[in-house]
């Protein structure tokens, strides 16, 4: 008798409907709009960071912002801070002119005498440009690097201490 009455609650007893959640995007639709590239060229040096945001082809500019436009003190310039803001600035730029993609160049001053290797500022403006919802193509670095090079200073016997 017990169990008749716990199935006859079971049955009697209203579940509530489940609320409709709103649709997901899905991912073919997300996919379908179409992509517009840029080339980003981002300079980053031990004292400034500066980002330039191009057509595919790199001669039309399209937006251009450095860690300089963004901070006051110019030991500052070249933080990850302000090169997040400034690549921030240029990506809003960019997406205003219908720019969805980006392939980015990331320099370092290289050459005779500069360092081989970019600065601080670099990867932080990487990741502020694909956090603003542009999408990242490929990533290539394009430091000069000397295939000979101008005679070091220092002389013969380098520099003495």
């Amino acid at each position: 008798m017990a169990e008749e009455t716990v199935q006859e609650q079971k049955q009697t007893k209203q579940v509530p409907e489940q609320a409709e959640r709103p649709q997901r995007v899905e991912r073919e639709e997300y996919e379908r709009r179409p992509l517009r590239w840029g080339v980003a060229h981002i300079y980053s040096s031990y004292n400034n960071t500066i980002i330039h945001i191009t057509d595919i082809t790199g001669r039309e500019t399209i937006s251009k912002a450095s860690g300089g436009m963004v901070v006051k003190q110019h030991r500052l310039e070249s933080s990850p801070t302000a090169a997040m803001m400034a690549a921030k600035k240029a990506a809003e730029g960019a997406i205003e002119k219908g720019i969805t993609g980006l392939h980015v160049y990331i320099k370092a001053p290289g050459g005779h005498n500069g360092p081989n290797n970019p600065g601080p500022g670099a990867q932080a403006a990487v990741r502020a440009l694909s956090r603003m919802g542009l999408r990242i193509g490929m990533i290539e670095d394009v430091t000069p690097l000397p295939h000979d090079t101008c005679r070091k200073k220092g002389g013969k016997r380098g520099r003495r201490v």
